[in-house]
């Protein structure tokens, strides 16, 4: 079923126990990434979405309980004269996760099909030709053992522009916004159909899209973390080792240790 963005405006606010939910999931992301570690697995969660749709938070908050050195954020802004002198993937490529490790990208390889296409950044032929190298790519990455998640958080024209004007107010924040956020408002509609073109065009099974209803901060997040938690899970072996019997004996004599008594 073909994927429409203004399908994914009107979820309600969150209702519940927010902190309380939030934390249930960090958890729940807590052992994916521990599974990846003792499982020797790698994932690729990217993220796309409107500016000042809330991309950052919702990475924040997935990556809150994570150890640091197994997983890598990648902000990804525009190409550098050596990343332009390459293959628009290459700069990517290079940033794909080893085993044991999750690669976030902040933005992917779809800015070739968005804000390159929509900003004459690349020619038509290139872009339309990119449909197909993307798909190639995200396969390729996937029989070769990676798990690919794909997010696009969106938001209404009125709540970017909420965001944008809280920006310009709070101080601390004013460093996230600039001309580019106003250029690109411009051509909302122009990067609608190119959205909408993305999405017809690489929606797979293999790696397909979810949208998040990010006009609710809350709800947004928690859809989010949930989505990403629930995909993992069943991508990613989630049984842990016993302890290893040597070690245990260690803490006996160093310690007494004794295991504790499981709950039923």
């Amino acid at each position: 079923m073909a994927i429409n963005l203004a399908d994914h405006e009107n979820t309600p606010r969150f209702k519940g126990d927010y902190d309380a939910a939030l934390a249930d999931l960090q958890q729940r992301l807590a052992k994916v990434q521990v599974a990846h570690i003792i499982h020797k697995r790698r994932s690729v969660i990217l993220f796309e979405g409107w500016d000042a749709a809330g991309k950052g938070g919702i990475i924040k908050r997935m990556t809150a309980d994570w150890d640091p050195r197994y997983y890598q954020v990648h902000p990804i802004a525009a190409p550098t004269e050596e990343e332009r002198d390459h293959h628009f993937l290459w700069r990517f490529a290079t940033r794909l996760p080893s085993g044991r490790n999750i690669s976030v990208f902040d933005r992917s390889w779809y800015g070739r099909v968005l804000v390159e296409r929509v900003e004459d950044f690349c020619s038509k032929k290139e872009w339309k030709r990119a449909y197909d190298d993307i798909n190639a790519f995200e396969r390729q990455q996937i029989e070769a053992g990676s798990h690919i998640v794909k997010l696009f958080v969106h938001i209404t024209q009125e709540t970017q522009d909420k965001q944008l004007a809280e920006r310009l107010d709070t101080p601390w924040k004013r460093w996230k916004t600039g001309a580019d956020d106003y250029r690109n408002r411009a051509r909302r509609a122009d990067y609608l159909d190119a959205m909408h073109d993305m999405f017809a065009k690489t929606d797979t099974k293999h790696a397909p899209w979810h949208v998040i209803d990010n006009n609710h901060r809350k709800t947004g997040r928690i859809a989010a973390l949930s989505y990403v938690a629930e995909t993992l899970e069943k991508l990613v072996p989630m049984d842990f080792p016993d302890a290893d019997p040597a070690v245990v004996k260690l803490a006996r004599e160093a310690f007494g240790y004794r295991p504790a008594k499981k709950e039923i």
